[in-house]
């Protein structure tokens, strides 16, 4: 992990403009570009706030699946709401993967899977819904789950310190491409930004190894992770290398996303990743069951987009590049849509 950068995001914060903050921000690019991935420590985040989002998530889960299963919308592409367990089909298992994933040396091969994935999902929608309605089924209003009066501020409060980080971290990384500050972060205004945590039951699923979710890069802009209870992810670097992760105390983790992808036609590549079950995460789920906690892990994890009507296009110097014409111009809408049909989520 020498070549992930942890950045501190004060002289960024202080004055954007200043010698310290650029030379961080060519760092983010830099480590996107390298890794896929970034690591953040911003002093306006909360660990506090995370902590509460988190207690609350784990009791959501751990209701009868009945209780859940009221909060799902399908026809809405499982897009706000929850998702259960078995429904997401992981990229891994599309026939590029599968070649891709044979031609890597043994140590750094994805955890094989045989199906869907053995979690549960909820999206909660933070910040505000678009002025148009050009693609409503992605920007519908978000889903409030009986008996928690304090989910929509828990939610809004985690969600948008997330979101906050993350808009900073588009913005450095622009300024660290040769770019204006805004040129992928005003891409996000009124965007379908989706909280949208991930929840395993680590007494159900508890061989070591298994996936919990399959190998795959995520097809928004940039995915934000606070730092979860729990070990099991892994991400793979540009150069291949399969490295487990570790988001330390009051850190973040940014991953690039498809649409970053595609803005930068392929400068910096979507991030490649998995979650598994660990015995380190399974003796954490034992101890948290003795101490009368719900043993699920789960994610603390916000997707980033591009707003639903936006163009996706390879961005100024970018879009002259020879590998620009891999990268089609269309909007974020369409692209995304796309994707939930490979993802089996899409509602026919």
């Amino acid at each position: 992990m020498d070549r992930v950068a942890c950045v501190d995001l004060a002289p960024f914060l202080a004055d954007g403009a200043s010698p310290e903050a650029l030379a961080v921000c060519a760092e983010v690019a830099r480590s996107l570009r390298e890794t896929g991935i970034v690591l953040l420590r911003d002093p306006r985040v909360s660990t506090a706030a995370s902590s509460v989002f988190l207690d609350m998530l784990e009791d959501y889960v751990a209701q009868d699946d009945a209780l859940k299963l009221a909060d799902e919308r399908p026809g809405l592409h499982y897009q706000v709401g929850t998702t259960r367990e078995g429904v997401e089909v992981p990229l891994q298992r599309s026939a590029g993967c599968v070649a891709r994933t044979a031609a890597m040396p043994v140590q750094h091969r994805p955890s094989n899977v045989t199906g869907p994935d053995p979690k549960w999902r909820y999206f909660w929608r933070v910040e505000e819904r678009p002025d148009d309605a050009t693609f409503e089924d992605l920007n519908a209003a978000p889903v409030v789950p009986a008996g928690f009066p304090a989910w929509s501020n828990t939610m809004d409060r985690w969600g948008g310190l997330l979101l906050e980080a993350v808009t900073t971290c588009a913005e450095m990384a622009a300024l660290g491409l040769g770019l204006p500050r805004d040129a992928i972060s005003s891409l996000m205004r009124q965007g379908p930004h989706l909280l949208a945590p991930t929840a395993s039951d680590l007494l159900k699923h508890s061989r070591v190894g298994q996936p919990l979710a399959g190998w795959h890069s995520d097809l928004n802009l940039l995915t934000i992770h606070g730092r979860s209870r729990y070990p099991g992810l892994y991400v793979w670097l540009r150069d291949g290398s399969k490295v487990a992760v570790a988001v330390s105390t009051g850190c973040l983790l940014v991953q690039a996303g498809q649409q970053l992808e595609h803005l930068t036609a392929g400068h910096i590549q979507a991030g490649m990743h998995e979650v598994v079950v660990t015995e380190t995460a399974l003796a954490a789920a034992g101890q948290a069951a003795l101490d009368g906690r719900p043993p699920w892990r789960i994610s603390s994890t916000l997707f980033a987009h591009v707003a639903s009507s936006a163009t996706l296009a390879p961005l100024s110097k970018f879009a002259t590049c020879t590998e620009a014409s891999g990268y089609p111009p269309t909007t974020a809408g369409e692209q995304v849509m796309a994707m939930l049909t490979q993802l089996q989520l899409k509602c026919p």
